[in-house]
């Protein structure tokens, strides 16, 4: 894509989401909202008139979801005919502090006000997610090694919640089961040792990576030569990190902290060398950040 993107479904495209989803997303979350009837309340008291409402930060964090938000309110008013206007003030990825106008919106009252919880429970998730990799990322500015997410993520939210992690300042895991492989010690119990699973991953799909979870310093040794790329240290002390990634290193082989891990030792958990700190609780625990909408 060239210049700078206008329309939201550019802005979708330039975070590397395909609009296509997030329109299907904000379509279901509308549609879980209005299953029993249309918004009784906004029906019964707000007249047919042209609005403008404002997304507000009501707390410091990081922006995560502005465009898919703004994706929100333009179904709705698709689905009803109606023109609506949305600027997007804030990029994902800003950080923000109380009071910061993120989106404007301009339409019919009613369609903002339906809108307004879909809106900002996408919004208000997915910008705890990048708040939550944000105080992670910088935690671990200048060590070497980057903050990972995992597929421990809300069901149906994935692809977001990925996007609210990379915006955050974190990078991906894989994204679902297919697209890259993780040798994990009931697999390794099923095929009878890490050598034999990583060789049947590899036989099976030559064409994707392979990472192991090793528990033992012996174990990692046996996925080095087996040929891995890439080893996760499961609840491994510092010190044995640290002799994990000195077996890993000089070959090329990429390691990877997960377990037990917190901001407080996260230091000493980088000091070791490791390439990234895997943590489940980007997207499983993260609290939402608190937006909320105003009627100008």
């Amino acid at each position: 894509m060239t210049g700078t993107p206008t329309t939201v479904d550019e802005q979708l495209s330039a975070g590397g989401l395909d609009p296509a989803h997030v329109r299907a997303v904000a379509r279901a979350t509308l549609a879980e909202d209005l299953q029993w009837g249309l918004d009784v309340t906004s029906e019964a008291t707000l007249p047919d008139a042209l609005a403008t409402a404002e997304i507000v930060s009501r707390a410091a964090g990081c922006l995560a979801g502005g465009p898919v938000a703004a994706a929100v309110f333009e179904e709705l008013a698709a689905q009803r005919g109606e023109t609506i206007v949305v600027e997007i003030l804030r990029p994902d990825g800003d950080r923000l502090q109380p009071g910061d106008v993120v989106l404007r919106v301009t339409g019919q009252v009613r369609t903002l006000l339906t809108a307004e919880r879909s809106a900002l429970n996408l919004s208000c998730q997915l910008s705890g997610v990048a708040t939550q990799t944000r105080a992670w990322a910088d935690a671990l500015e200048g060590s070497g090694a980057r903050v990972r997410d995992s597929r421990k993520t809300v069901p149906g939210l994935r692809v977001l919640q990925k996007y609210a992690v990379r915006c955050g300042g974190g990078v991906n895991h894989r994204m679902g089961l297919g697209d890259a492989a993780l040798i994990k010690d009931n697999h390794v119990a099923a095929a009878g040792s890490v050598a034999a699973a990583f060789h049947a991953v590899r036989d099976r799909r030559p064409d994707i990576a392979v990472e192991v979870e090793c528990d033992t310093l012996d174990q990692v040794r046996e996925a080095v030569d087996a040929g891995a790329s890439l080893i996760l240290l499961d609840n491994m002390t510092p010190d044995v990190m640290r002799e994990a990634v000195a077996v890993c290193a000089p070959r090329g082989v990429r390691t990877e902290a997960s377990g037990g891990l917190t901001l407080a030792t996260v230091h000493e958990v980088a000091a070791t060398g490791v390439d990234y700190i895997s943590v489940g609780g980007l997207t499983h625990s993260a609290p939402a950040l608190d937006l909320g909408m105003d009627l100008r």
